[in-house]
Parts: C-alpha cells; sequence; structure tokens
C-alpha cells in the first residue's frame, strides 16, 4: 500500500485466500492460479489493471496468471524475493538482504512503507495529548515479539525495560511505548510495571494506534530488531534509531541491520542517547519513481 500511496495511481486492495493443497505448494506447481482461490477471495478478473503490485508468497502465482491473462498489459511489480525467476514479472523489488539480481531487479534497503512526512504530522497533531505531559526528548519506543527467527523472552523484557528506565533517569527523557501483538501480554505486564516510576505512556492496546503520531512526536527511536518493516519505517524519520537485540537471529535479519549501521543509520541500544544525523530511508519513493518510469516506457513499448 505504501508504494501504491507513492506512485500517486488510484488503486484497489485485493486479498487473496487460495485453497488447499496450492496455498501449500510453490506457485510454479499451480495449474489454474486464478480458480485456486477460495470463496473468501477478493475477485481477480477483467478488465486486467494498468498496474499490480503484489507481495507476500500466496500472491506469486497471481501475480504471474494476471501478467499472462492480460497479455503482458499489466504491469506487474512484485515486492520481496517471489521465490521463482524475476523474469516473470516486469519489476521485482526484493531487500538487499536477498542477493537477488537481474535486469528487472531493483533492491531496496530496508522495506517499503506508508511513512511520509504528511503522515507523520498529521498522526503527530492527532497524538500530542496523549504525550503532552512527558519530558523532552521524547523517545517513541517500538516493540515487537517474537517471530520465525527471534524471541523476545521475559528476561529480554526485563533487560529493556531497565535500559529505558536507566536512560530516562540519566537523560530526562520521556518514553513513548508500542507494543505488537507479538509482545505478548506476559512480557506487556513487565514493561509496565518496570515503567510505571519512569515518565512513560505504554500504549495499551485500545482505540486508534499512536505508532505513527509517535513516530512524529519523538525525537529518537528505540525499536526491537525482529520487525525489518519497524526499523525501515523508524529510519525513514531521519531520527536517530537505536536497535534492541533479541535472542535468535539469521543471515538475512543480520546482514540488513549490519547495512543501516554501516549506512550511519542505526546504533544499538545500550541505554545511552545520543544524537546523529542521516539521510532518511526513502526506499519507497524512489521505487515509485523507478515505477513511473518503466511504467510509461511499457504502455510506449505497446
Amino acid at each position: 500500500m505504501g508504494l501504491a500511496e507513492a506512485v500517486g495511481l488510484a488503486f484497489t486492495v485485493k486479498q487473496i485466500h487460495p485453497r488447499a493443497p496450492w496455498k501449500f505448494l510453490p506457485s510454479v506447481m499451480w495449474p489454474a492460479p486464478l480458480a485456486s482461490l477460495g470463496p473468501t477471495s477478493d475477485p481477480i478478473s477483467p478488465p486486467w489493471p494498468r498496474l499490480l503490485i503484489g507481495t507476500g508468497r500466496l500472491s506469486v502465482a497471481i501475480s504471474m496468471a494476471v501478467r499472462r491473462h492480460s497479455g503482458g498489459r499489466t504491469f506487474t511489480v512484485q515486492i520481496q524475493n517471489p521465490a521463482v525467476s524475476p523474469r516473470h514479472f516486469d519489476l521485482v523489488v526484493p531487500p538487499r538482504h536477498d542477493r537477488l539480481r537481474g535486469p528487472n531487479v531493483v533492491s531496496s534497503r530496508g522495506a517499503l512503507h506508508r511513512v511520509t512526512d504528511d503522515r507523520l504530522a498529521e498522526a503527530a497533531k492527532e497524538f500530542a495529548p496523549m504525550v503532552a505531559h512527558l519530558p523532552r526528548p521524547l523517545v517513541a519506543v517500538l516493540v515487537g515479539g517474537d517471530n520465525g527467527v527471534y524471541k523476545l523472552t521475559a528476561q529480554g523484557t526485563r533487560e529493556l525495560a531497565a535500559n529505558l528506565v536507566a536512560m530516562a533517569k540519566f537523560t530526562g527523557a520521556g518514553l513513548a511505548v508500542t507494543p505488537s501483538r507479538r509482545t505478548g501480554s506476559a512480557n506487556e505486564k513487565i514493561l509496565r510495571e518496570a515503567l510505571s516510576e519512569a515518565p512513560a505512556v505504554v500504549w495499551d492496546g485500545t482505540g486508534a494506534n499512536p505508532y505513527f503520531g509517535f513516530l512524529g512526536l519523538a525525537d529518537a527511536v528505540v525499536a526491537t530488531c525482529d520487525s525489518v518493516s519497524m526499523a525501515s519505517e523508524a529510519a525513514a524519520t531521519g531520527k536517530p534509531v537505536y536497535i534492541v537485540d533479541l535472542e535468535g537471529g539469521s543471515r538475512k535479519f543480520d546482514e540488513f541491520h549490519q547495512g543501516l549501521r554501516d549506512d550511519g543509520i542505526t546504533r544499538p541500544f545500550t541505554g545511552t542517547l545520543e544524537t546523529w544525523t542521516y539521510a532518511p530511508l526513502d526506499d519507497t519513493a524512489q521505487v515509485a519513481a523507478l515505477v513511473h518510469q518503466r511504467l510509461n516506457a511499457h504502455a510506449g513499448a505497446r
């Protein structure tokens, strides 16, 4: 959606839910992808769009089918590594740590996302009253949780909370904390109890999500390492971004985070608060400009 918004054309979101056994099989094994969708899927049918942006493993076969059924008139963009040859799409946008190469492949440093200056400014106005009583500098704390390669343990949560409390005490900073669904109720409880004596707001999950608002209002950001999207969104602000290590990891995550450190965007979180500058991570706008360029060339060639 972030890329679609950046491209600026009117768009419709389609969510797909393939039926068994196709949803368990590689894309190249789907004999009739459009007939493989279940009753809860949004319809994928003519008239075929000028541009299709797909993301996620289950979208791969559908994107390939639409391109084929449209006679190549639909320009297809596949975000992330499709695990098939890039030649099946007009443009493939994987993260650089996937190491995918090709004439129609453009790698992004981070995840594409919906963060823009306007969106952050609008959200900052909406949620400013929630943190108006907190001192400055204000630190947005983005807490993820368990995924396929990382684990947020109770001990890790206690260490994070202790470092946040120490930072707030030493620097006088306020803390605006947004847990995620993956944080877990037990870890959220640890955070709330540990931060109860600090100048902090911990979102309770009710009402509108203040995530963008906290990013817009913050002077610095602390984020756990388990989400490429979360780190990329934080890096789009141009503000100092600290990354909290969790148990686990993988080559791809390690390369992603090492790349951000090498680019001078992030630093490990140790409970200190520093100031540095960098060019905000702007992959979404850059990819959108490339999509416009190639989409126009595609239309002119037909």
